[in-house]
C-alpha cells in the first residue's frame, strides 16, 4: 500500500506512476474521500474535547444547582429543574452525535481502503518507459566460453538440438500423457533421473544460498490467509491467479489461497511487527511447491514444462531498513547470486530492465533473467528451432510496499527503544524455479548421442552421475 500522506502532497506523481505502469487507479477519488474523512475526525476530536470539557463541568454545577433547589418553590425551582435537565441532557447529544461521525467514517473507510489498494507503487525514475514487455532494455548478457547465442545451436555444437520435449520423452525423465489424465491441462509427472534432477537443482540452490550466502532457510505455508495475499501485494491485482480454497463453504471461518512463490510465506512471516533494527536485514530462503492458475494465458506454451499450473521454487527475501540505496545494494546483490547459479551451472542468460507497464503494481524496479532455451523460437530453414531467451527469474525492489500492507516496521535502537517505528524495506528473487529451469538445462547440455550432461556442480547431489542417457 502506498503512503497516504505521500499521494497528498504529491497527487500528481502517483497519478503519472499509474498511467506509466497501464495500471487503473482513481487518485482523485481517494484524495476526495479521504479529505471527507479527515474533515470529520476533526469534527468528531471537537466534539470529544468539548465532552470531556462538560464532564469536568457539569457535574459540579449539577450540585449546586440541586444545593439551590433546597427551600424553592413553584416558578423558581422548575427553572433550576429545567438548566438541570438541559445540563443533563448535553453529554447524551454529544456521545450520540460522536456515535454518527463515527457511523459516517465507517462507511467511508471500505470504499477508500479498496481504493488505496489499487494505487500502484510509482515507478523509479531510472525504470525505462513502455508499454508492454516488448520495451524491456537488456542489460548484459552471458554465455559460457565457446558458446554464442548470436549463431545457432548447431552453429555452436555441430549438431542439431532437440527441444525439451523430446528429450523427456526420448530418456524418460517426464510423463506429460499421465500428469494430464490425473490433473488436467499443463500437468505432468516427473520421472527417474528427472526427478532427481529436479530435485538436486532445488538443494544446489538452497545450499549455495545458506551455506555460502548466510541466508536462513526457513519452511512456509503454502496455503494462507487471504490477508497474507493482500499484505504482499498478490491481490487484489492477481487474484484471478491464484486457486481458492473455499472453506467458509464447508463451515470453515475463512478461505484459503494457494500461493504462486514462497515470497508470500517469507514476508508473512513478520506481519504487524516491530523488529529490531540491528536485527535487520532479514535474509532468508525457502523451498516450497508453488501453484498458478496461468488464468489469460490459454494457447500459449501449452506443451511441456514451461507454463504449469505445479512447481517447486527457491525463493530469496531480504528485508532492510527504509534506505532507498541500501534497497538498491540489495538488488543488485540479489541479481549476483542468480548470476553465480546460472555461470556454475553453464547457461546463457541475460538481464532485461522491465519497462513501467511491466512492474505490476507492487514493484519500483524489476530485472527479469532469462535463460536461452535452444529448443524454444522460431524454425529456421531446416525446421529446427533457433533458440531464444525465455523468462526464468525475477528480481523485485518494492521499497516499504509490502511491509506498508503487512504492517511491518523497524523501531532504531531495539524493540525496547524509544525511538519513532519505521516500514521495513523489501525484496524479493528467484533462486531457481523447477521444473521450468530444467528446459535451458536439458536443452544447453544435451549431447550428439542424445544424452545429457550434468553440470559439474550438480554431480554431488546426483550421486556422483555425470550424464543422463
Amino acid at each position: 500500500m502506498i503512503d497516504l500522506r505521500q499521494l497528498r502532497e504529491n497527487p500528481a506523481r502517483f497519478a503519472l506512476g499509474a498511467s506509466a505502469k497501464n495500471i487503473p487507479a482513481e487518485i482523485d477519488r481517494v484524495l476526495e474521500l479521504d479529505a471527507r474523512r479527515r474533515q470529520l475526525l476533526s469534527e468528531q476530536e471537537q466534539l470529544r474535547a468539548e465532552q470531556n470539557r462538560l464532564a469536568r463541568e457539569v457535574g459540579p454545577t449539577i450540585g449546586q444547582l440541586k444545593g439551590q433547589l433546597r427551600g424553592r418553590h413553584g416558578a423558581e425551582a422548575a427553572e433550576i429543574e429545567s438548566r438541570i435537565a438541559e445540563l443533563s441532557a448535553k453529554p447524551s447529544a454529544l456521545k450520540s452525535a460522536i456515535a454518527e461521525i463515527e457511523d459516517l467514517i465507517t462507511s467511508i473507510d471500505p470504499e477508500l481502503n479498496a481504493l488505496l489498494l489499487q494505487v500502484p507503487l510509482p515507478p523509479d525514475d531510472d525504470v525505462p518507459v513502455g508499454t508492454s514487455a516488448a520495451d524491456n532494455v537488456e542489460v548484459r548478457r552471458w554465455n559460457p566460453p565457446g558458446f554464442d547465442t548470436s549463431r545457432s545451436f548447431e552453429e555452436n555444437r555441430g549438431f542439431r538440438p532437440r527441444t525439451h520435449l523430446e528429450i523427456v520423452r526420448e530418456l524418460g525423465l517426464a510423463d506429460f500423457e499421465r500428469g494430464v489424465r490425473l490433473a488436467g491441462a499443463r500437468s505432468y509427472v516427473l520421472t527417474g533421473d528427472g526427478m532427481r534432477l529436479h530435485q538436486a537443482l532445488l538443494r544446489f540452490a538452497v545450499d549455495f544460498m545458506t551455506i555460502e550466502h548466510g541466508f536462513k532457510a526457513m519452511s512456509v505455508p503454502v496455503l494462507v490467509r487471504e490477508e497474507a495475499m493482500i499484505g504482499t501485494g498478490f491481490f487484489p491485482a492477481g487474484r484471478e491467479q491464484a486457486y481458492l480454497v473455499e472453506e467458509t463453504r464447508r463451515g470453515g471461518g475463512y478461505d484459503l489461497f494457494l500461493t504462486g512463490t514462497g515470497e508470500v510465506g517469507l514476508m508473512g512471516l513478520h506481519q504487524g511487527e516491530i523488529l529490531d533494527e540491528a536485527s535487520l536485514p532479514l535474509r532468508y530462503v525457502t523451498v516450497s511447491t508453488c501453484f498458478r492458475r496461468e488464468a489469460g494465458a490459454a494457447g500459449k506454451d501449452t506443451a511441456g514444462l514451461y507454463r504449469i499450473h505445479q512447481f517447486d521454487k527457491v525463493e530469496q527475501v531480504v528485508i532492510c531498513r527504509a534506505d532507498a540505496e541500501e534497497s538498491r545494494r540489495w538488488h543488485a546483490a540479489m541479481i549476483g547470486y542468480v548470476e553465480a547459479i546460472l555461470q556454475r551451472l553453464r547457461i546463457p542468460y541475460r538481464l532485461l530492465q522491465c519497462c513501467t507497464a511491466d512492474l505490476g503494481p507492487k514493484n519500483a524496479a524489476m530485472i527479469d533473467i532469462e535463460s536461452w532455451m535452444p529448443g524454444r523460437g522460431e524454425l529456421g530453414p531446416d525446421k529446427s528451432p533457433r533458440g531464444e531467451y525465455g523468462e526464468t527469474h525475477s528480481a523485485s525492489r518494492l521499497y516499504d510496499f509490502q511491509c506498508r500492507r503487512l504492517d511491518m516496521r523497524y523501531r532504531a535502537g531495539g524493540v525496547a527503544g524509544r525511538g519513532e517505528t519505521t516500514f521495513c524495506h523489501s525484496l524479493n528473487n528467484t533462486v531457481l524455479a523447477s521444473p521450468r529451469f530444467l528446459i535451458p538445462l536439458l536443452e544447453n547440455h544435451q549431447n550428439a548421442d542424445g544424452s545429457v550432461t550434468i553440470p559439474e556442480s550438480l554431480r554431488p547431489y546426483m550421486g556422483g552421475q555425470d550424464r543422463i542417457g
